[in-house]
């Protein structure tokens, strides 16, 4: 899907240039190569967690960064001695893995373990926007108010005068 394919959306959409980007970087992705294999899990309402299979894979040749609700992570081997291999079948090739998080996603840790790097996500929602219970009563609070009628200092001067 281009971005040509997507214009009849963009004019009849105002304000949601971050949604029609979204859907042309999915559909970039779609494409991606499957290395390395991972899974993205949740593990409560609020956390999850990101493994991804990276053997052969130190903590020294893996980064990761996070900016602007992506999550980049990348594998950079440096080369080792010259060995001759019979079958090689583990791939120790570079990798770049781009993970697309939602607003109010932070990266709470990152760990490698036998050959899987695990990080563990949070959604950290503001209080202004988690939902809240509202009261329904008779009249809104601000009209129980008597009104309080204030004269402009210009009347007093006029009365004294």
């Amino acid at each position: 899907m281009a971005t040509n394919e997507l214009n009849p959306l963009y004019r009849t959409l105002v304000g949601f240039d971050r949604i029609a980007s979204l859907m042309d970087q999915a559909a970039r992705l779609d494409g991606a190569p499957g290395y390395p294999p991972f899974n993205v899990e949740q593990i409560g309402e609020d956390e999850f967690r990101i493994e991804l299979a990276v053997a052969g894979f130190s903590q020294d040749d893996l980064t990761i960064e996070f900016k602007q609700n992506s999550l980049l992570v990348t594998g950079q081997r440096k080369p080792s001695e010259q060995r001759n291999f019979l079958h090689r079948g583990i791939a120790e090739r570079s990798f770049e893995r781009r993970f697309g998080l939602a607003d109010h996603v932070r990266v709470a840790g990152a760990k490698l373990e036998h050959g899987l790097l695990t990080i563990d996500l949070v959604r950290e929602l503001p209080e202004i926007l988690k939902p809240r219970k509202i009261e329904i009563g008779t009249t809104p609070a601000v009209a129980k108010q008597k009104a309080k009628v204030v004269e402009a200092a210009a009347n007093d001067e006029t009365e004294a005068a």
